[in-house]
């Protein structure tokens, strides 16, 4: 088997990380968006676009970049898609991604508790 080098995206390895986003991740996001900005400003497909163009565009910075300077021009990234596509403000934007982030610890906290890991995933 031949070693990709370091930069080079996989489309394969691309569409399954935007597959189990897609289903893992957007749903956390809605219920986020949903509880600080409201059902209006908060839809799934709009969380669906954010975690979908979110993991492209990261696939593409990661190709050209990497470190931490790759993560801080990601968090922006995510920052910005939320603000968009949920129609609020970069201090609301960070809040829905922190309460996104807990309720995803919390559930996955939760599924260890009934013996589902992410292991299990793949994740």
């Amino acid at each position: 088997m031949e070693a990709r080098r370091s930069g080079e995206m996989d489309p394969v390895d691309l569409l399954v990380q935007i597959v189990v986003g897609t289903v893992i991740l957007a749903p956390v996001l809605w219920l986020a968006g949903r509880g600080l900005v409201g059902k209006e400003k908060a839809r799934l497909l709009d969380a669906i676009w954010i975690v979908l163009l979110g993991t492209v565009i990261g696939a593409v910075v990661g190709a050209f970049i990497s470190g931490l300077v790759a993560a801080l021009i990601m968090f922006i990234i995510w920052l910005a898609l939320i603000k968009h596509f949920f129609d609020c403000g970069w201090l609301m934007a960070f809040a829905i991604a922190i309460v996104a982030v807990i309720i995803f610890v919390v559930i996955v906290a939760l599924l260890a508790l009934v013996g589902i890991g992410l292991l299990m995933f793949g994740i």
